[in-house]
């Protein structure tokens, strides 16, 4: 079982100051985040996406993984074919963090990588409906 997958944690996010609903603190692993189950887990990556978006203005899967995971630790050109591959969205196509339609099958596709695996779908599911009930209207 990959790293990921142990921590609940599939978009493998790095220890940081940032707190997410349902994290384990402290954690037990010296380098990423932990959180309570794994909806808990999609749903700090729904929400890093979007803070990606509203903060830094990143609207594409190319921008938003050449933030997440930056070309001087990862093989970000290949991370983003996957992606792309995966979703049928093009790597330069507009998203919308806040669309279920475009941001499921972005967050399922970063898991596959992320832990060589395919994410469980009700998983990911669960962690949209965390995040979407946690959007001011």
């Amino acid at each position: 079982m990959s790293r990921g997958l142990r921590n609940c944690n599939p978009g493998n996010i790095r220890r940081s100051r940032t707190r997410y609903e349902g994290e384990v603190v402290p954690s037990g692993d010296s380098q990423f985040k932990q959180f309570e189950s794994m909806g808990y887990g999609y749903r700090a990556m729904f929400v890093l996406l979007d803070t990606y978006r509203r903060r830094y203005g990143l609207t594409t899967i190319r921008q938003m993984l050449n933030r997440y995971a930056p070309p001087a630790e990862n093989f970000t050109e290949g991370y983003v074919r996957l992606v792309s591959q995966q979703t049928g969205i093009a790597p330069d196509e507009c998203l919308d963090t806040r669309s279920q339609r475009d941001m499921v099958p972005m967050v399922a596709a970063m898991s596959r990588v992320e832990n060589g695996v395919a994410a469980v779908m009700a998983d990911v599911e669960q962690g949209w409906q965390l995040f979407a009930a946690g959007l001011k209207p």
